[in-house]
């Protein structure tokens, strides 16, 4: 991986992040969701209210958007977590992760992962809290990651 930069989006770059999130999410999870759940997911990331909540980073090489992590509630929930399909298998999602980590105030992250990304988070260190759900067409695993805090002696 060269030249790779994380930072937070400016306002200014959301609609960026959120073309690279819809292109992602076509190709590799609706093939798993009904028109209902597309169609959900759609309507997030088209809805300024919910979206102007989160928290965006992106990964950049060579100043080109080559993933997206989205976090609410001051880094403790993943609320979208994306990576072009050319930077994938290449550390990229791992380097916005480590960036929400050495954020997050508190010792826990979750996130409702899609079928497609569970594996993802289970190498980041997540672990599944519930089986498989479906919610207005949107599967998704609930899964969390636990910091490890260092004990101070």
């Amino acid at each position: 991986m060269t030249d790779m930069e994380v930072r937070e989006f400016m306002t200014s770059e959301k609609a960026d992040a959120i073309r690279l999130v819809w292109d992602v999410f076509l190709e590799f999870e609706a093939p798993d969701y009904t028109e209902e759940g597309i169609r959900t997911f759609r309507d997030f990331i088209h809805d300024e209210e919910a979206i102007n909540e989160l928290r965006f980073y992106g990964a950049y090489e060579k100043e080109k958007l080559a993933g997206v992590i989205a976090t609410r509630h001051a880094d403790t929930h993943i609320a979208l977590f994306f990576v072009r399909s050319n930077y994938q298998k290449r550390g990229i999602g791992r380097k916005l992760f480590e960036t929400v980590l050495k954020n997050c105030t508190t010792s826990t992250i979750t996130v409702n992962s899609s079928p497609y990304a569970t594996e993802v988070y289970n190498k980041l260190g997540f672990v599944d809290t519930d089986t498989e759900q479906t919610v207005k067409g949107m599967r998704f695993t609930p899964m969390q990651y636990q910091k490890v805090i260092p004990v101070n002696h």
